[in-house]
């Protein structure tokens, strides 16, 4: 499964769910938006394997996407969770940050863990290559891309003209050939970064503007504690209580077919995917603001609510990965979430 194929989902209302396994991770990046380090939560094992089983060939997201903290130090479960992702029809990727590659090999429990894995993401930026070697981390995914799985590389950088990410991009086309997408973001004011970044240009999706369509109101996304929250900004999903407005359930009482339901149906989130807010501040201050919200209920309460939520969703799923990536990403380096695929595919310039 390409990278493209995964971020062409992302404006379709719960054709994937995002799922936080731990906040540990043995890494220290001073970016690290969930602050995760050596102690942190375990999200529930047992109710997470729970809702990932309750999957359906008929009830299903497309795309479980396991993320952390590291969510490979808990190999197990990721092989737990992607086998029953896989036995209903979902495909599931992995976002890691490379930890158990700093000697380049792949330790046995890792490629394990994968064997039922369609896509692997690895993080490298400056604050990674502090840990894990670049040299070390390329080997490591030379050995995942060999086992079959189809790799990327999730690349941070400080703003479009970071001299690193012109060098680290360029690295990873000539070491993979183009046949690893590379996604790119900027540093964003969230987690361990929040304070050395206040002084910093706040990065587009954060900071106000015109209202405009939010296709990261998309999908479901299970926190630390089994909680499910209908946004992947950080803020919302350490934030407790969760806004009502974006708070979808909990993995411990709630199944997939309720969360989907949730997420599809819930009239503030149509209105926010159709006509959005003008910044990310102003969706999560909904609730300190009544009169708004009882409008984008009412908004998204009307006939036509539901199918101007799905002709948005197709809209932005048929322009493309590429387009989307410009909206939410590094617009300079957007095109290069289309690399990979087969050998003859001719790569983005």
């Amino acid at each position: 499964m390409r990278l493209a194929e995964i971020i062409e989902l992302r404006p379709v209302p719960a054709a994937g769910l995002l799922a936080t396994l731990t906040r540990r991770c043995p890494l220290s990046c001073a970016h690290c938006s969930t602050s995760s380090g050596p102690r942190g939560e375990d999200t529930p094992a047992d109710a997470l394997r729970r809702f990932v089983g309750g999957f359906t060939a008929e009830d299903r997201p497309a795309v479980l996407m396991l993320t952390g903290g590291e969510p490979l130090l808990r190999p197990a479960l990721v092989d737990e969770l992607a086998a029953l992702a896989a036995s209903a029809g979902t495909r599931t990727a992995v976002l890691s940050g490379m930890f158990f590659a700093a000697d380049g090999r792949t330790p046995a429990r890792i490629l394990r863990a994968l064997r039922h894995v369609d896509h692997f993401s690895a993080s490298i930026d400056v604050f990674h290559e502090r840990e894990v070697p670049r040299a070390a981390a390329f080997r490591a995914v030379h050995h995942i891309m060999e086992s079959g799985i189809d790799v990327s590389f999730h690349v941070v950088g400080h703003s479009a003209d970071d001299p690193y990410l012109a060098d680290i991009t360029a690295s990873i086309r000539t070491e993979f050939h183009d046949r690893a997408a590379v996604l790119v973001n900027h540093v964003r004011p969230a987690g361990r970064a929040a304070g050395w970044t206040a002084a910093r240009p706040v990065p587009a999706g954060d900071g106000a503007g015109p209202p405009a369509p939010c296709a990261m109101a998309a999908w479901p996304v299970v926190a630390f504690d089994g909680t499910v929250t209908a946004c992947c900004n950080q803020r919302v999903v350490d934030a407790r209580p969760v806004p009502a407005h974006l708070r979808l359930g909990d993995i411990a009482m709630d199944d997939w077919p309720h969360i989907r339901r949730r997420c599809q149906e819930s009239p503030v989130l149509r209105s926010l995917r159709t006509a959005g807010v003008a910044s990310c501040t102003d969706c999560r201050g909904l609730t300190r603001r009544p009169a708004a919200l009882a409008a984008a209920e009412r908004a998204g309460s009307s006939p036509a609510a539901g199918a101007m939520d799905m002709l948005g969703a197709r809209l932005q799923r048929d322009a493309g990965a590429e387009v989307l990536v410009r909206r939410y990403g590094s617009e300079r380096y957007a095109p290069l979430v289309l690399l990979g695929g087969p050998a003859d595919e001719e790569a983005p310039a």
